[in-house]
C-alpha cells in the first residue's frame, strides 16, 4: 500500500471538524449552484450530495450555462422508523423544497432530491424541528444503521430494534459543525471540546455500513455490510449476536483489484456491553489499518483480506479485551418483505406498502399523508425500499382500509416486481453509466410474459439493477443481477441465492435489452425442465449453468 494519502484525506484533516468553507460556499458564492470543490467532499458528512440533472447537461452546455446543480439530502433514521407527526413534517418539507418526490433508500431511510443551495439551511432547520437530522448519513463515517423491518417477525423486535439507535449514537461524529452551519449559524463549541476518540481528525478511510438481522429474515442483506449483527433468540430470549465483518459490494469496471465480498462470521457476543464494545473497536481497526491511499480499495472488506480474517479477529480481540465466543446456529428462510396486512403477537396490525424502487408515487404520497393525519400508526422503512404502516389497532385498520380503496393502493403486482430493486442512477447520480430506477420497471414488464409462458408467475425471483458497479441496489446478491456498463448495456449476473448468502457471478457481458430477454427466455426454459423439487431459480443456475 502506498504511503501517499488520497486527496480526500487532506480535505478531512484540514476541515476544522468538517466545517471547511461550507458557510462561505452557501452564503457568499451566488455565482454557482454548487459549493466549493473541497466542500463537495465535506457536505457528504452532513448527509448531502451535490448532483446535477444529467438529462439537461448538453442543453445547458450549448447555452454556456453552468450545470443545473442541486442537492440530495438523506436522513439519518436508525432502524427506519418515524412517527406520524414526523411523516407529516417530511411530507410538508418535500412539498416546499426539492422536486416533491420522497425516495425510500435501500438503507431504511428517506432522500429528498433537487434541493437548491439556498434551500439547504431551511430544509435542515425544518427537519430539526421534527427531531430528524441528516448527520453522518453520508461520508467516511458509520452510515444509517438498519434492522430487519417487520415487527411481527419476533416478540423481541423492539428490544433488537433499539440497538440501531444505540449503535448510531455511539458512532456519531463529535463535531457540532452540522448545527453550526445549518441550524444555529454560529459557533457553538471550541474545537478542543469536540475531541473525537473514534474518528479523530481523519475519520474512516471510507463509508461504513452496519446491519442487524433477525432470523429467519435477511431483509437487510446482512452479509453485504461492513459489519453485521445476527440476533440469536432462544426460548423467546435475546441471547446475543453473531458478528460478521467484511461485507461490501462496490467494484470498479476494469479494476481486478476490486470485487464484491460477503462478510465472515467471526464470533458471538452475549451482552449489550460486549456487543457495543466490539462494534466500536471494529471501526477503530478499520480507522487504523484501512487503505487511505486508494479509495477504490479502502472499504473494510479489503482491510479484512489484507490482514486475513483471523488476523483481523486477533487485533480486534486485543482491543476489546476479551475473546469472542463461538458463533451460534441460525437460519435465514426469507428476504422479501411481507406485503399486505399482518398481525403481531400483541394483536397490532402492520400493512406493508409496495413502493417500486422506493419512489413514492403521487397517489401513495397522498394516501400516506391521510394515514398520518389519523395519528394512529408509525411508519417503518424496509431495506427493500418499501414502507410499513405499523402499530395499528383493529378499529383504525378499518379507517386505513377505506383510504386504501380511495387512493387505489391495493394494486396487484407480480412476484418478480415485488422482488425487484434498483438504485437511483440517471439522471442525478454522477456515477451512473446506465439507467436503473427508471428502466428496471420497463424490463420487468417485458420479463413477466416469459414467466407466464413457463408458469412461473408466482416465483419470487430476485432481480436487481444498478447504473454502475458500485452496488447500491445490491445486484451482486440477486438471482438476476444487471450492472450498467454504458448506455443501454448491462453485465448480466446470475446465480445468487434466494436469501442473500451467496454472490452471483458474471454470466454475460454488456448485454442489450434484446439479448437480456433472449437469455432469460433460455434460462427459464432450462429451469422448468431441469430443476429439482423446491429448487429456486438462483440455486438451479448456480448448480447447472455456472458450474
Amino acid at each position: 500500500m502506498s504511503d501517499k494519502l488520497s486527496s480526500v484525506e487532506y480535505i478531512k484533516t484540514k476541515s476544522d471538524g468538517l466545517r471547511g468553507t461550507l458557510k462561505e460556499s452557501i452564503d457568499l458564492d451566488n455565482h454557482t449552484g454548487n459549493v466549493r470543490p473541497d466542500d463537495e467532499t465535506l457536505v457528504k458528512f452532513h448527509g448531502m450530495y451535490v448532483q446535477d440533472d444529467r438529462d439537461r447537461r448538453a442543453e445547458r452546455a450549448a447555452k454556456k450555462l453552468d450545470k443545473l446543480y442541486s442537492f440530495m439530502i438523506r436522513l439519518r433514521i436508525p432502524g427506519g422508523q418515524i412517527t406520524a407527526d414526523q411523516w407529516l413534517a417530511t411530507h410538508d418539507i418535500s412539498e416546499q423544497y426539492g422536486t416533491g418526490t420522497l425516495k425510500i433508500t435501500t438503507r431504511q431511510t428517506l432522500q429528498l432530491h433537487g434541493l437548491l443551495k439556498h434551500q439547504l439551511r431551511p430544509t435542515i432547520q425544518s427537519f430539526n424541528v421534527a427531531k430528524l437530522d441528516s448527520i453522518a448519513a453520508c461520508g467516511d463515517v458509520n452510515r444509517n444503521v438498519i434492522v430487519s423491518a417487520h415487527p411481527q417477525l419476533s416478540p423481541l423486535h423492539k428490544q433488537i430494534h433499539d440497538y440501531a439507535d444505540k449503535i448510531s449514537k455511539l458512532l456519531l461524529p463529535k463535531t457540532q459543525s452540522y448545527y453550526e452551519i445549518f441550524i444555529d449559524g454560529e459557533k457553538i463549541y471550541e474545537r478542543s471540546a469536540e475531541a473525537d476518540p473514534l474518528y479523530e481528525d481523519c475519520y474512516l478511510p471510507r463509508k461504513f455500513k452496519i446491519a442487524i438481522a433477525i432470523p429467519p429474515s435477511n431483509d437487510v442483506d446482512l452479509f453485504t455490510n461492513d459489519l453485521g449483527l445476527i440476533a440469536i433468540i432462544e426460548d423467546n430470549e435475546l441471547k446475543g449476536f453473531n458478528i460478521a465483518i467484511g461485507g461490501g459490494l462496490g467494484t470498479t469496471h476494469g479494476n481486478e483489484n476490486t470485487y464484491p465480498r460477503l462478510g465472515n462470521i467471526i464470533g458471538f457476543t452475549d451482552t449489550e456491553e460486549k456487543t457495543l464494545k466490539t462494534i466500536y473497536e471494529v471501526l477503530t481497526v478499520q480507522r487504523d489499518f484501512g487503505n487511505r491511499s486508494d479509495r477504490k480499495l479502502s472499504r473494510l472488506k479489503y482491510t479484512v483480506d489484507r490482514l486475513t480474517v483471523e488476523g483481523f479477529k486477533i487485533e480486534l480481540e486485543k482491543r476489546i479485551g476479551f475473546a469472542l465466543e463461538p458463533a451460534r446456529p441460525f437460519q435465514f428462510t426469507e428476504r422479501n418483505d411481507r406485503y399486505g396486512w399482518e398481525q403481531n403477537q400483541e394483536g397490532k396490525w402492520f400493512y406493508t406498502l409496495f413502493v417500486e424502487h422506493g419512489v413514492i408515487k403521487p397517489n401513495q404520497k397522498e394516501f400516506l399523508h391521510e394515514v398520518a393525519k389519523l395519528k394512529v400508526s408509525n411508519f417503518i422503512f424496509s431495506g427493500n425500499q418499501n414502507l410499513i404502516i405499523g402499530e395499528v389497532n383493529d378499529l383504525d385498520k378499518t379507517k386505513i382500509e377505506i383510504l386504501q380503496k380511495q387512493y387505489n393502493i391495493d394494486v396487484a403486482v407480480s412476484a418478480l416486481r415485488k422482488s425487484s430493486m434498483a438504485c437511483v442512477a440517471l439522471p442525478t447520480c454522477p456515477l451512473a453509466l446506465a439507467e436503473a430506477q427508471r428502466y428496471l420497471p420497463v424490463l420487468v414488464t417485458k420479463i413477466e410474459p416469459l414467466l407466464e409462458k413457463y408458469n412461473l408467475s408466482n416465483e419470487e425471483i430476485s432481480i436487481r439493477m444498478t447504473g454502475c458497479p458500485n452496488g447500491c441496489g445490491r445486484p451482486y446478491v440477486a438471482e438476476l443481477g444487471f450492472i450498467g456498463t454504458g448506455p443501454e448495456q448491462y453485465n448480466f449476473m446470475l446465480g445468487g441465492d434466494r436469501f442473500g448468502e451467496r454472490l452471483n457471478v458474471l454470466y454475460k457481458e454488456k448485454q442489450s435489452e434484446i439479448q437480456i430477454l433472449e437469455e432469460v427466455d433460455v434460462l427459464l426454459d432450462k429451469y422448468v425442465k431441469g430443476k429439482l423439487q423446491n429448487e429456486t431459480f438462483g440455486d438451479f443456475a448456480f448448480r447447472t449453468i455456472l458450474n
